[in-house]
């Protein structure tokens, strides 16, 4: 029996009374893109979604890969969605547009869900007193145990339940999963964007690192060493150097040609990983302004510098740059003001770099590993205890994972869970 196309319909014909605003909310930029931009490219990285249906209004018709014209109202605007199926069964998927933080969890979980029941619906447990008013007095204070927020993506349960046609299963959403409202709401929006960061799946398969070929920067030691030896276990063709080997990120000339030298060599350059970087501990009074520029080289410039060097090769491979930040990115830390600085410094290039480079079939993310015991810490903070640090093997493997899908202009958590 051949699988049932799993079908996304994105709802955004809506004019947004409540936005009240000349624009609807859905063509509002946030961090760089329109909100109905974000919630496509959602659905574009899910390996579980075979076609996007956008309903749309006609007039916005250059924002959509497939137009049908939109309905008066959501329901009516699902109606024509659906039927703009060609299959005579196929699983469909139903999601407002002015939800752009939707988790590819919860999209295969309403897709898996699907498997045994006809339709389900995403919601959260509601967390505030739900008070039923009538002109203005309570008229009765429902039990909030009994109570959930509804979020999409469904498929469409209110017609469902309206008729009688079936049950509806209620699939476990997320309260990141926020839609957009008001205009209050984009400011909001915006400061999640800044912080938007993803898991990568544990059961992406590594067999399609066999014959690709992988640069690693900073590779002869902690996380750069473990990525190299489980990358060749899986068949790739592994090129490491770091400034040991002669070879400092900080200077674009060395990243240029030992980057020439492999393609040279290999006629091709697949991936390329920068894991190269220096944290040292200290108030930023009491250190040498040398010691400062120093750090500021090679964890910020050396990053920019395997970046743009790599484009060229990466244009005709169609592959990917691979970067890292810490966790600190989210908050400057004191004593290592410099390194945070800089890692927060990699994710912004990271996310515009992405932009920059969609039209090229390049790729660029960034590994955001939990504290991990690799030599460099070791040296920073000195003896941690044991199982407080996650192993450089996992990051490893997780950067490796990444290698392979479609994602761009990510943020991965890797954690030790």
């Amino acid at each position: 029996m051949n699988r049932l196309k799993n079908y996304a319909v994105i709802l955004a014909s809506g004019k947004g009374n409540r936005y009240k605003n000349p624009v609807p909310k859905q063509f509002e930029k946030i961090a760089g893109k329109t909100i109905l931009e974000h919630t496509i490219e959602i659905f574009e990285n899910s390996d579980k979604i075979d076609n996007i249906i956008i309903v749309i209004t006609p007039e916005y018709e250059e924002f959509i890969k497939k137009l049908v014209n939109g309905g008066a109202t959501r329901k009516e605007s699902s109606s024509i969605g659906i039927h703009s199926i060609e299959e005579d069964e196929a699983n469909v998927i139903i999601h407002d547009c002015a939800m752009p933080f939707l988790s590819q969890e919860i999209i295969n979980n309403c897709i898996e869900a699907l498997k045994t029941y006809k339709a389900v619906d995403v919601a959260i447990p509601s967390t505030d007193t739900i008070i039923e008013v009538d002109d203005n007095f309570i008229k009765n204070v429902p039990d909030r145990s009994h109570l959930m927020n509804g979020q999409t993506p469904q498929y469409d349960c209110g017609l469902i339940l309206k008729y009688g046609l079936d049950k509806v299963y209620v699939v476990e959403g997320d309260v990141k999963n926020m839609k957009i409202t008001y205009p209050s709401d984009i400011y909001v929006a915006d400061r999640l964007f800044q912080m938007k960061n993803i898991e990568y799946s544990e059961d992406l398969p590594l067999k399609g690192l066999k014959g690709k070929v992988i640069v690693i920067f900073g590779g002869t030691s902690g996380v750069g060493e473990c990525t190299a030896s489980l990358a060749k276990k899986f068949g790739a063709n592994v090129y490491v150097t770091s400034r040991r080997s002669g070879c400092d990120v900080s200077e674009y000339c060395d990243v240029e040609n030992f980057l020439k030298k492999v393609h040279e060599e290999t006629g091709r350059t697949d991936y390329v990983i920068n894991t190269a970087g220096t944290l040292k501990i200290g108030k930023l009074t009491e250190r040498k302004i040398d010691d400062i520029i120093e750090d500021i080289n090679i964890n910020y410039l050396g990053s920019i510098n395997v970046a743009k060097a790599s484009i060229p090769y990466l244009k005709e491979s169609k592959g990917s740059v691979q970067l890292y930040t810490s966790s600190s990115y989210t908050r400057g830390r004191a004593m290592y003001s410099i390194y945070s600085s800089t890692k927060a410094g990699i994710v912004n290039l990271v996310q515009a770099l992405s932009e920059e480079l969609s039209d090229q079939n390049v790729r660029i993310n960034v590994i955001n590993p939990e504290r991990t015991a690799t030599l460099m810490r070791n040296n920073a903070f000195g003896k941690e205890p044991k199982g407080s640090l996650l192993e450089p093997e996992k990051v490893a493997k997780a950067s490796l994972k990444i290698l392979l899908t479609n994602l761009t202009g990510q943020v991965i958590d890797v954690r030790r869970r």
